[in-house]
Parts: structure tokens; C-alpha cells; sequence
């Protein structure tokens, strides 16, 4: 069984858009460990695909119940991935992808068995973040500077050594690239 990939990065890294360009190209190849939240889903989103939407109260249950692997509270909501959801992917001959924050990637590395390979996807500065996020049109003034706060900490962890690889999605063919030789490379 191959080992899971751990891809972190701050919201507005690109990593979504990377990762749907593998999947698209891998069709048969990766499975997405699909994370719980208690947010809202975005337009389009699907629950079970896109993330497994749950309310505060189911979510806080399973926390007590030892469900996730890793979970974290981020701007007022809570996110998480489950054991099953890992598993499920690795029963399938899969490599698991797994798409997750610092705090999430510190658990994994401290709390888990899962030999997983580490990848970082970076923003080429914060100010090249801070247009990306306002581009989507989804942010408030409060919740964009605490994406970026916590964005700064994820990059300031992310130089510590913590991961195998760091990307910079300066440009997304080049970093697709990277991403393919980090994935098959290996």
C-alpha cells in the first residue's frame, strides 16, 4: 500500500486547484480523504464529496468518540478527517491524499501511524494571499486577517523542515509540475 500524501498550505495557496487538476489527470489513481466541517458548504459544494458537513454538536461527538485523526477549530468552525474516511480511501488501492492544516500536519506527524510523505504548498508572499483571498469575494475583513495570520504561521512552520517538499504556486503549470515529480518521483 502506497504511503499518504499530506498536502498543506494556507487557504488561497492554490492546493484545491492543484489537486483537482491530479485528480482529473489520476483519475483511478489518488482518493481524496473527505475532511467533517461545521461550515457552511460553498456553492457547489457536496456533502460526502467535497467534505462531510456535520453540525457543531455531531462533530464535538465525535471528537469524544476518537473519530479523527487530526481536528482543529479555524475562524469560528470546526475541521477534520477521519480514521474511516483514511481508511476507506487505502481499502479502495488508492494513496490517500489527505488535505489539511498545520495543526492537523503536527498531529499526524505526533499521533499517527501513517508514514505519510509531507508537501507545502506556499503563495509566492502574502501580499500576492491577501489579493487571492479578496478575489474570491467570500471574506470580511476579520476573517481575511485571520486567514492571513494564519497563514504566517503555517509558512513560518512550514521553514521549520516539517515537510518533504515546499511548493511555490508562482505559477500553476510549474507548480503542478513539482507536484507530479513529489507524487511519482519518490
Amino acid at each position: 500500500m502506497s504511503r499518504p500524501i499530506v498536502i498543506s498550505g494556507p487557504s488561497g495557496a492554490g492546493k484545491s486547484t492543484l489537486l483537482k487538476k491530479l485528480f482529473q489527470e489520476y483519475p483511478d489513481t489518488f482518493g481524496f480523504s473527505v475532511s467533517s466541517t461545521t461550515r457552511n458548504p460553498r456553492e457547489g459544494e457536496v456533502h460526502g464529496k467535497d467534505y462531510n458537513f456535520a453540525t457543531v454538536e455531531e462533530f464535538k461527538q465525535m471528537i469524544d468518540a476518537n473519530k479523527f485523526i487530526e481536528w482543529a477549530q479555524f475562524s469560528g468552525n470546526y475541521y477534520g478527517t477521519t480514521v474511516d474516511s483514511v481508511k476507506e480511501v487505502s481499502s479502495s488501492g488508492k494513496t490517500c491524499i489527505l488535505d489539511i492544516d498545520m495543526q492537523g500536519v503536527k498531529s499526524v506527524k505526533d499521533k499517527t501511524d501513517l508514514n505519510a510523505r509531507y508537501l507545502f504548498i506556499a503563495p509566492p508572499s502574502i501580499d500576492d494571499l491577501r489579493k487571492r483571498l479578496e478575489g474570491r469575494g467570500t471574506e470580511t475583513e476579520e476573517s481575511l486577517n485571520k486567514r492571513l495570520s494564519a497563514a504566517t504561521a503555517e509558512m513560518e512552520y512550514a521553514n521549520t523542515g516539517a515537510h518533504d517538499k515546499i511548493i511555490v504556486n508562482d505559477d500553476l503549470d510549474k507548480a503542478y509540475a513539482e507536484l507530479k515529480d513529489f507524487i511519482f518521483g519518490n
